[in-house]
């Protein structure tokens, strides 16, 4: 049995991805990946993660759509969400916290190394 808690990474470009995973791992997290809004929802409902890092701009589904799919869930509607996206309009800001995300990170404005410490935070106050 693991203790580690599982990040569901949620995103299409394998550049990020790569270095992502390699930052999550290196913390001692378990990272899932999932590269298109479909897959996202399979994965969320089959490995029922600790915490979702959710792109926005995916093929098939966006992660709004995936966001307010698993919020209308109630096996998921609680694993938090956060958005670490390039959408950085106040629109998308809004609109991803009033369908539940616990925050939304633009992916400009933070290393690699300030998002595992924020992930590291969510984890560690269960939000």
């Amino acid at each position: 049995m693991t203790d580690k808690k599982k990040i569901l990474l949620v995103e299409d470009d394998q550049y990020i991805v790569r270095a992502y995973k390699d930052g999550l791992m290196r913390a001692g997290f378990e990272v899932l990946i999932a590269s298109d809004g479909n897959e996202a929802l399979e994965k969320i409902k089959k490995d029922l993660p600790d915490l979702i890092l959710l792109d926005l701009i995916m093929p098939v589904k966006n992660g709004f759509e995936v966001l307010e799919e698993l919020k209308m869930n109630g096996e998921t509607k609680k694993i938090p969400v956060a958005i670490l996206s390039n959408l950085g309009q106040d629109s998308d800001i809004k609109k991803g916290k009033a369908l539940g995300a616990i925050d939304y990170l633009i992916k400009s404005n933070f290393s690699m190394k300030e998002v595992v410490e924020k992930v590291k935070f969510y984890i560690a106050v269960k939000l």
